[in-house]
């Protein structure tokens, strides 16, 4: 007797039979619910760019000062696969692009330690390098947008910027960014014959504006049984706080910002413009609000809270004139996608279970609608111990591997049933001696497909991590 006959007859009267069974539709049940849903793989590239400025030189002169040696110091970092640069007049920029899978919060701790162990050799005059990190989950999982016909996108992004405090206290967001209307801004025209009459200079003014805008701790007392924290100054808050800083002193008496200046309050100049244009054609002004989630974390449960924390807010921070509307939702994509990729896998396993209950029988029918969905729910929880996510590259593995697991079963059942029809032996030698002569070919046979497929996990560049659930997951089913 093989090695497959042998392991039937351990199992086949053997209790721990159906509670493995259980146990693995419990896992996969698991699996399922506990790993993270999303539209496409996660793929690390690690993207990290570095700003160095050099006030007042030139763009030859930066590139030789700053520019190169950057490039230099960031091809000495392991890991590395291309180093871009841009100069302009004071300023260099850098981008690191490391190989695909390397980590990300290693890769900048990598690119930080590097710049800072330079920085004894950097230009005269050079400001400190800022380090800016891009990756794949940067990209919005959601967007909200505000509209109406009677508030100015300028408008609109006030209200927005409220809207987006509330998102950001959603757990999993990572970050969050208003594009449309403009922010608004306390302008101080200066106004040169009343600057001359009162011999002051325009920097006069803008040191008393800095000086005035800002607050400071003048110490602490202690009063009934608490401490007391002392400050100076406040923050200029409006136009009439601006246009009462004092500048200078003339002849004993202040003289103020609006003697020798307006001062209004605006918007800044507009750099984006969004508009929602509704089924019925109609325009009308608007702000986008971009919610982007956190690494790892599941887009579908990050959306869902993000939705049910603006409609809270939605009463309290908007005017009936303001319509909002769901632009995006990744989120809700990913889990329409999971749900028809699973509902075609229940379709395909109960298609395949009643051909072989029409030509086989019932008990045999059972046999295959129990192996597929232990074997496709063990598959889930693997899925969740390495890390994947419940995306359309993922479930396609499990829809391509069904394939091989209904027709190892049908085989193995045939074979049964064949020994059984002739009436000479009990189920239970029946099922022994069927397992016995088909079962070593049927797993050579998938091992030669596993063979054939699992190449495919060892692509290199971006293709690789993209493509490698397939092997992985397939092998493993």
């Amino acid at each position: 007797m093989g090695i497959a006959g042998k392991i039937a007859k351990a199992f086949l009267q053997s209790k721990l039979t159906p509670l493995v069974t259980i146990a693995s539709l419990a896992v996969g049940l698991i699996g399922m619910l506990a790993t993270p849903r999303e539209e496409e793989p996660q793929i690390s590239v690690p993207m990290i760019d570095v700003m160095m400025a050099l006030p007042g030189a030139g763009a030859a002169e930066v590139e030789n000062l700053v520019t190169r040696p950057l490039e230099r110091r960031m091809w000495e970092i392991g890991g590395v696969d291309n180093v871009y640069s841009m100069t302009g007049e004071g300023y260099a920029l850098v981008t690191v692009r490391f190989a695909v899978g390397e980590d990300q919060e290693r890769s900048i701790t990598k690119v930080q330690a590097k710049l800072m162990a330079g920085m004894d050799q950097a230009p005269t005059g050079a400001m400190p390098p800022l380090v800016k990190a891009h990756s794949i989950d940067d990209v919005p999982t959601m967007t909200l947008t505000l509209s109406s016909a009677q508030y100015t996108s300028n408008e609109l992004r006030k209200l927005a910027v409220h809207l987006e405090d509330e998102i950001r206290t959603v757990e999993n967001v990572a970050s969050t960014f208003v594009t449309g209307g403009s922010p608004a801004r306390i302008e101080v025209t200066l106004d040169p014959a009343r600057l001359a009459a009162r011999g002051i200079a325009p920097g006069m003014v803008a040191q008393a504006l800095r000086g005035a805008n800002q607050r400071l701790q003048a110490g602490e007392f202690a009063a009934a049984d608490s401490v007391l924290l002392v400050e100076v100054g406040a923050v200029l808050a409006s136009a009439s706080d601006v246009s009462n800083v004092v500048v200078h002193s003339m002849n004993g008496r202040p003289v103020f910002v609006r003697d020798v200046a307006t001062v209004e309050e605006g918007y800044g100049d507009p750099t984006s413009y969004v508009s929602h244009t509704t089924g019925v054609g109609q325009s009308a002004a608007a702000v986008t609000i971009s919610v982007a989630k956190r690494p790892g974390a599941n887009a579908t449960v990050v959306t869902h809270a993000v939705a049910e924390r603006v409609e809270q807010a939605k009463a309290r921070l908007l005017p009936e004139e303001v319509a909002l509307t769901v632009t995006r939702d990744y989120g809700e994509t990913a889990a329409e996608k999971a749900d028809e990729l699973i509902l075609h896998l229940l379709i395909a396993t109960l298609s395949v279970t009643i051909l072989v209950g029409l030509f086989l029988g019932w008990r045999e029918a059972l046999v295959v609608l129990v192996a597929v969905p232990v074997t496709l729910a063990l598959t889930l929880f693997v899925y969740y111990a390495l890390g994947y996510t419940l995306n359309r590259i993922t479930l396609f593995a499990l829809i391509f591997s069904i394939g091989i697991l209904v027709d190892d079963a049908i085989v193995v059942v045939e074979n049964m049933y064949r020994h059984m029809s002739r009436g000479d032996t009990t189920p239970e030698v029946a099922a022994v001696e069927g397992v016995d002569e088909v079962g070593n070919p049927t797993i050579l046979a998938t091992l030669t497909v596993i063979a054939a497929i699992l190449p495919m996990a060892f692509v290199s560049g971006m293709m690789g991590p993209y493509m490698r659930p397939i092997p992985v997951g397939a092998s493993v089913a």
